[in-house]
């Protein structure tokens, strides 16, 4: 456990903020925007941002079904509210059809008979939708619907959970659930100073662990459990804290995303920020995916597409809620790193050393101290111990003066960034004297020092009151929560250091080649390989020499203008694999043979009844290395660009990476480094480097058709993309495209 420690696209994004205060905004494609914010397709590019003031801090609170009778659910709701509202200072009004006054307070019969604005409605009803009928009446901004048997429940819940949604909208209302519970209105420790996370849950219980961190000294300043999400959603929450000055970091537990391009938004409005957000997302297994939708009624996603879109826009994906704890704390409280070095310091070689080897297997990065500054702590250390990183003390100097000497002198390295002491278990009085001096030196510093205190047991004053009580110490409880969040860490700085958004290159107008393609498409068709090259032709993609032919004497004349060696396929929307059935033919070298080849395959294509519009005479491209490179459409974030290895290995070793659109070179060059085999575009046994650039130009080149054909393009499939020695480009041997 952390301790006290001191940054694609649907058309769903219903961003009604006109009602929460906001300049007025123009309705897209069914997408709010402010004119002169919108992509290509009219999709916002800027997450808008709900004013959330008054439902976090609201002069008023009326609470329909308001119940102070003993043994009601109700009662012990209202009790808390009540508590609540005093807390942050807001009248609260009781709303009840028979009582007259609730807990000593005058009731009104209903809310139209509420006679003042009411910022917050808390509706404590089985269904909410006639309330929110009625509200849309009056000039209430917010409400919270804590009923249940919505979308969890399956296809009639979702639909009951549309109608509210629906009515929602219509009135104006922001509305929180349903499937909501009281969290946001939990009593927070005010005593807490320094930055503080705020939390985002759709399941309130998986928020306690991160909730109960203030009583390790860690403030929080939000809660917010959005449950079913009809309106009110986590990009909402992560747009709003973003921008809260005391938010050093947002804790997310996320079930299922709405709407994917509103959660981009708004990470890229946290990255502009540069607010670190964690968040635990389930759905990495078709169990768990099954799971979280049955628990909120969301999709979940494909996962490889949530993960990339997450990494894309700097969102710190954890599996653990003990991750989530540690990592954010983290990130919340630790200053701007210097440096990315990490140094491992400890009271045993052993210890060291398997830090050492976890923490370099996980990326971090362990420079080796200058010979100068080794023989600095060789002052203090004895000769025989190692002090180039990890530093092992040998346990003595830590007794005495010596041990702060030594923790001071690896700070003052201009290569460190990062100082982590694993104390593997309470040695007293060597532990004791340790903790202090860390935190001591910690205090006197700006850069990061972390604990690990491996005690199983937790009690020990040097834990308990030495390093929780530092308002600059990190203190972890393992290993890998420490090397994960301070990975985590180094990696959100980079990140945000010159963060340019992917939003701010998306194009905003068609190019000509969107123009030319358009013409192209067949709504609800498949392309044949001819058009499907068209198609890339006219977004700049090379394709080889080719003619469409009809006739056999046709072919032979298509040969000769092509130039010898040529390969023939055979071409219609219906061929999907053309080599398994024997419609390829590669090599060929004389009018004979392209004559003999064009009869196999029309009689071929004839006795496996497939529509051919022709047979493709082609250039046969040199060798390369074959990739993929293709477009298919994820529920949730629309587009998708994958790059992967080619040819027959993208079914074998399903080597690929994705991203969302819009991204630039960096992105695309990203992508390429994730593949594992990657080594193959740099040569390997003998072959030359690949034209790297060429595909990079590719992927980009796919990325903007992507964008500028969502509503036309259902899938693209570049396979192979045949890469060429460096310097001779890359060329589009096969496509498939299915039209939408």
């Amino acid at each position: 456990m952390l301790g006290s420690t001191h940054g694609t696209f649907t058309t769903d994004l219903r961003a009604r903020v006109v009602a929460c205060g906001e300049s007025p905004r123009t309705t897209v494609h069914g997408v709010t925007a402010a004119p002169g914010d919108q992509d290509v397709s009219g999709r916002p590019l800027h997450a808008p941002v709900p004013d959330l003031d008054r439902f976090f801090r609201p002069e008023s609170v009326a609470v329909v079904g308001a119940s102070d009778a003993e043994g009601r659910p109700n009662t012990g709701i209202t009790r808390q509210l009540l508590a609540w509202a005093e807390r942050v200072g807001a009248r609260l009004v009781p709303v009840h059809p028979t009582r007259t006054s609730v807990f000593g307070i005058d009731c009104v019969p209903s809310v139209g008979a509420l006679t003042e604005p009411v910022d917050l409605a808390v509706l404590l009803v089985a269904d909410p939708l006639p309330v929110i009928e009625e509200l849309a009446e009056t000039k209430v901004r917010f409400a919270v619907a804590f009923a249940s048997g919505f979308a969890e429940t399956g296809e009639a819940g979702a639909a009951a959970q549309e109608r509210l949604a629906a009515a929602v909208r219509r009135s104006g209302i922001r509305l929180l659930g349903p499937n909501t519970n009281l969290n946001a209105f939990e009593r927070f420790r005010e005593d807490l100073e320094g930055p503080a996370v705020a939390l985002i849950t759709q399941s309130g219980h998986q928020g306690r662990p991160v909730f109960t961190l203030q009583e390790l000294g860690v403030r929080l300043s939000h809660w917010a459990p959005t449950g079913n999400e009809a309106d009110l959603e986590t990009s909402d929450f992560i747009s709003y804290f973003a921008g809260r000055p005391e938010v050093g970091a947002i804790a997310c537990y996320v079930e299922g995303l709405k709407d994917g391009r509103s959660f981009l938004l708004a990470a890229d409005r946290a990255a502009r920020h540069g607010v670190p957000v964690v968040a635990v997302k389930v759905g990495r297994t078709e169990t768990g995916a099954r799971t979280a939708a049955s628990h909120t009624g969301k999709l979940t996603g494909a996962d490889q597409v949530v993960d990339a879109a997450m990494r894309q826009y700097g969102v710190i994906r954890v599996d653990g809620l003990d991750q989530l704890q540690d990592t954010a704390t983290l990130l919340a409280r630790a200053r701007r790193p210097h440096a990315d070095g990490v140094v491992v310091y400890s009271i045993s070689g052993g210890t060291g050393a398997h830090f050492a080897d976890l923490a370099t297997a996980a990326g971090l990065e362990l420079p080796t101290l200058p010979q100068a500054k080794q023989d600095e702590l060789h002052q203090w250390i004895p000769e025989y111990l190692s002090v180039s990183n990890p530093v092992d003390n040998g346990g003595h100097p830590v007794g005495d003066w010596r041990g702060r000497k030594i923790i001071d002198a690896i700070l003052a390295d201009p290569s460190v960034g990062v100082l982590i002491c694993p104390i593997t278990g309470p040695f007293p009085p060597m532990s004791d004297k340790l903790a202090q001096d860390l935190v001591e030196a910690a205090e006197a510093t700006d850069k990061l020092v972390c604990v690990v205190w491996g005690s199983p047991v937790g009690t020990e004053d040097a834990y308990r009151t030495t390093l929780l009580g530092s308002s600059r110490v990190a203190t972890f409880r393992t290993f890998a929560n420490c090397i994960g969040a301070v990975k985590a860490y180094l990696d959100h700085h980079r990140f945000t250091t010159g963060y340019r958004s992917p939003f701010d290159e998306a194009p905003r107008t068609p190019s000509p080649s969107f123009r030319k393609a358009q013409a192209l498409m067949r709504p609800g068709r498949r392309l044949s390989e001819h058009a499907a090259k068209q198609l890339l032709r006219a977004y700049g993609i090379r394709v080889p020499r080719e003619q469409l032919v009809t006739s056999a004497a046709a072919a032979v004349r298509a040969a000769g203008l092509v130039g010898y060696p040529v390969v023939m396929k055979a071409s219609g929307a219906q061929l999907a694999h053309k080599t398994e059935l024997g419609l390829v033919k590669v090599g060929l070298t004389s009018a004979s043979q392209v004559r003999d080849a064009y009869r196999e395959l029309t009689e071929i294509a004839r006795f496996e009844s497939i529509d051919l519009d022709g047979i493709l005479v082609c250039q046969m491209v040199g060798r390369g290395v074959e990739m993929v490179v293709g477009v298919t459409r994820d529920e949730l974030f629309g587009p998708t660009v994958t790059v992967g290895l080619g040819g027959v290995l993208v079914e074998v070793l399903n080597d690929t990476a994705v991203r969302v659109p819009p991204f630039g070179e960096r992105e695309a060059r990203s992508m390429l480094a994730e593949l594992r085999g990657r080594a193959l575009l740099d040569g390997v046994r003998g072959a030359p480097p690949a034209d790297v650039d060429a595909l990079v130009e590719v992927v980009l080149r796919v990325q903007r058709m992507a964008l500028e054909l969502d509503g036309d393009l259902a899938e693209l499939d570049i396979n192979p993309l045949m890469v060429l020695p460096r310097g001779q480009g890359a060329v589009a041997l096969d496509a498939l495209a299915v039209c939408r």
